[in-house]
């Protein structure tokens, strides 16, 4: 790691609450400084005579904000943990404010929208916009999991990204990676829409072939890090969910492979941020880092 700042979003939401802890620890892992972002806007148009109201607004947030670094010092004594108060939408300041972070960590939903909105606006076009990598945190009282991590492998640019991404993760915390590869044959739909004359082993063989070439050339960089691969018939959200119920972190890229080059987060990538069975990163073909590294 190269020391870059850690970047999260605060709003005082319990989804923020646990993007802070999630990000404090994550930047103290790093021997990073952590940035806490809070955005404050104004809901209506503005007129001359609003100054009073304006200022009043731009103070909440500023204590809104003042909570989120303290919770943040409260969960790594000791952390360089630096406040940044911005007039904004929640997605547009974290993405102004992320030219000098080496990561973004977001709250899966707000303080906005209804009780069982399962994921909010920022979690959503933060992960699409960014340049950096980011992590999209549920909200909750982090229960007990397993030193491992997930990350979803499928041989496109992101998933390799993805795959650099997690191997970094696992060495900071001395954690398992497991590869997962999962492939879909339409010769295996039952009845009358299964699709002829396709061969289920030569599509098998395919995506195997795809996962080797992608993970050779990262694993050489990370021969410290355990792996595990698991190889599965399945669509790939629905498996990369289930295996990171009990995981660290679940990785994945923006988009993979079939994805089209407008699309800005693909089909397996949104299936796991609307289930988010851990903190989910969602990676970038051209990370920084990856490059780097």
């Amino acid at each position: 790691m190269d020391g870059r700042e850690v970047l999260v979003g605060f709003d005082a939401s319990p989804a923020a609450a646990s993007a802070v802890r999630w990000a404090a620890a994550e930047a103290a892992l790093r021997g990073s400084p952590l940035r806490v972002c809070h955005a404050w806007h104004w809901p209506y148009p503005q007129r001359s005579q609003d100054g009073d109201a304006l200022d009043i607004v731009r103070r909440m947030g500023a204590l809104t904000l003042d909570d989120g670094v303290r919770l943040a010092r409260e969960t790594a004594p000791g952390l360089d943990v630096r406040p940044v108060l911005l007039r904004g939408t929640p997605s547009g300041a974290l993405l102004a404010a992320s030219a000098d972070a080496a990561l973004i960590v977001v709250g899966a939903r707000g303080t906005g929208g209804f009780d069982k909105l399962p994921l909010g606006s920022a979690a959503v076009h933060v992960p699409a916009h960014a340049e950096r990598p980011v992590v999209v945190v549920p909200a909750w009282e982090e229960p007990e999991r397993a030193k491992r991590i997930v990350v979803g492998i499928d041989g496109s640019p992101a998933s390799e990204a993805a795959l650099r991404f997690a191997l970094r993760e696992a060495r900071l915390r001395d954690a398992v990676v497991t590869l997962v590869c999962a492939w879909w044959d339409p010769g295996a739909l039952p009845g009358p829409d299964r699709l002829p004359f396709t061969d289920p082993q030569a599509v098998k063989e395919q995506a195997k072939a795809r996962f080797t070439s992608s993970v050779g050339p990262c694993l050489v960089d990370y021969p410290d890090v355990a792996i595990e691969e698991r190889f599965v018939m399945e669509h790939a959200g629905r498996v990369l969910a289930d295996n990171a119920r009990d995981a660290t972190l679940l990785v994945v890229g923006d988009r993979g492979i079939g994805s089209s080059p407008t699309t800005l987060l693909g089909a397996v990538t949104r299936t796991v941020l609307h289930e988010l069975p851990s903190p989910v990163a969602v990676v970038h073909e051209d990370d920084p880092e990856s490059e780097e590294s």
